[in-house]
């Protein structure tokens, strides 16, 4: 089967160097942009209920640029001054230098994992056993690393700072396309709410990290892209090596 249209569930990139872009000239194919979730902020009435307060934290640990701005944004909205020793723990360091939006990097301690897996943050943080860390989260989420901290006897508080909402999903628009793409549980959720009865049929499902990838197969649907995987650290480098061997 020839990929001719691509949907990948996340918003346009802004910048023109997008590797997506140098995919679609290099194959020929055209790749569509749109997220099937949106995230959205709480608002300090609703922070207030669940009972935390930042300052009691000495480290927070980051697993999106989604936490980053409403971590920051929220200490804003609540005339929060996060203290310059704060430390911060962050799944990637693509990640950790977003945190540039907000203060500047080198005047804090920043530390993040190389492989975008959870368990790889696990080792940062463990050199650092005696802070007490604060993981600013979605209301979609797993356990896996509440279950690593607790079974390692971290400290920590999980809260709640954003929430992650579908966005609608055309049935007859997906028809049109011969690969989809997700990047989280979430954009899973998303299809099965809107569409409920879809079928994968022979379109090519592809996705980034474990737990995206546990929804898929879970949903009772095919995986047939994987990344991050040995050898492979990107969404459009696992797309481009499918593409690759279906072209020959």
């Amino acid at each position: 089967m020839k990929i001719k249209r691509i949907l990948i569930s996340q918003p346009q990139p802004t910048s023109g160097k997008s590797p997506y872009f140098d995919l679609a000239d290099k194959y020929g194919v055209e790749f569509v942009f749109k997220p099937f979730i949106r995230v959205e902020k709480l608002s300090a009435k609703e922070f207030r209920q669940q009972r935390v307060s930042i300052l009691d934290h000495t480290a927070v640990v980051f697993t999106s640029r989604h936490a980053i701005d409403h971590f920051f944004n929220l200490c804003a909205e609540l005339r929060i001054n996060v203290p310059d020793d704060m430390k911060y723990f962050c799944i990637t360091e693509t990640v950790s230098l977003y945190i540039q939006k907000y203060v500047q990097y080198r005047k804090r301690k920043v530390f993040f994992g190389t492989t975008g897996k959870v368990d790889n943050l696990l080792a940062p943080i463990l050199k650092h056993k005696g802070e007490k860390y604060l993981i600013p989260m979605s209301n979609v989420h797993t356990d896996e690393l509440r279950s690593l901290l607790i079974a390692n006897k971290i400290a920590h508080t999980e809260t709640v700072m954003y929430r992650t909402v579908s966005n609608e999903v055309d049935a007859n628009e997906l028809k049109d396309f011969d690969m989809l793409v997700f990047f989280s549980p979430a954009g899973i959720d998303s299809l099965l709410e809107n569409v409920p009865d879809f079928v994968q049929g022979d379109k090519i499902i592809g996705c980034f990290g474990q737990t995206t990838a546990k929804a898929i197969t879970d949903a009772g649907f095919r995986l047939d892209i994987e990344a991050p995987v040995p050898g492979i650290t990107s969404m459009s480098a696992a797309i481009d090596k499918y593409l690759s061997e279906t072209a020959r």
